[in-house]
Formats: structure tokens, sequence, C-alpha cells
């Protein structure tokens, strides 16, 4: 198997992998060995459990972005959103597929994994997640 497509199969490359605590239910991501919820975090050492992230959420605050980072010059102006996960944890994340004037506090999001990035025509790709609105049944794409 090449190194490319051992990277393009990696499990935890293509989801929202985190991590449940056993005694007070608090859920991570990334995800954690010990709670730092818990009082006696000792006893949480290896009790947590991994749980997958429905990718659904909602905007929790947002930024949008004049001055691009390198690499994403050519995106701006974009928005960097906290989304709170139906789940509890709060991930920073690009929103995409919306204006910014159109983004709100407390607007739906869901994840969607995107390629990030290429190391040349033959090299490994990068995927990561971001979030777009979640379209109601009246609103049409495009």
């Amino acid at each position: 198997m090449s190194v490319a497509r051992f990277w393009r199969e990696t499990l935890r490359r293509y989801n929202l992998g985190g991590s449940k605590c056993t005694e007070c239910g608090k859920v991570y991501f990334p995800p954690r060995s010990v709670c730092p919820h818990c009082t006696t975090h000792r006893k949480t050492m290896g009790r947590l459990e991994p749980v997958q992230l429905s990718g659904e959420g909602e905007v929790f605050s947002y930024s949008v972005v004049h001055e691009a980072a390198d690499g994403f010059e050519m995106q701006v102006p974009y928005v960097l959103a906290l989304v709170r996960m139906k789940e509890g944890p709060i991930l920073t994340a690009q929103l995409v597929d919306v204006d910014p004037k159109d983004v709100a506090i407390g607007m739906p999001v869901k994840a969607a994994f995107r390629k990030l990035k290429a190391e040349g025509a033959g090299g490994v790709i990068h995927y990561g997640y971001k979030f777009a609105p979640v379209l109601s049944p009246t609103e049409k794409v495009g």
C-alpha cells in the first residue's frame, strides 16, 4: 500500500471521533485519555470511551477574516467560527458555502470534509473538517 493511500484511508482523518467520560458523561474533541472535568482525574484515566460526533452543531461565535494566513489568501474574506457540537464540545473551524454577511450566532451547521492541500500531483492529499450551513427544505443550493 502506498503512503498516500495509507493516509487517505486513516479512519480518524475522515470523521469526528472524540471521547466520552464514563464518570461524568462529558464529551471531548479531540479525544482525551483523562477527563479534566472530573475532580479525581486519576479515577478517569483509561476510562474514557470512543464516541463518534454527529457532525451537527451551531455557530457559537465567529469572526470574518480579511487578512489571510498563508495558504488562505484566495479565500478572503472567510469565516472562522466556534461551533458548538450537538454532543457538547466546541470546535474551531472555517465555515464554507456561506457568504460572511449571512452568518449568525445560533446558525445550524454540519461538518463537511474538504481537501485542504496536496503535496504535489502524486503526493499525500490532506483533508480536514470545515462546517457548512444546514439548508432548510425551502432553500436551494447555488
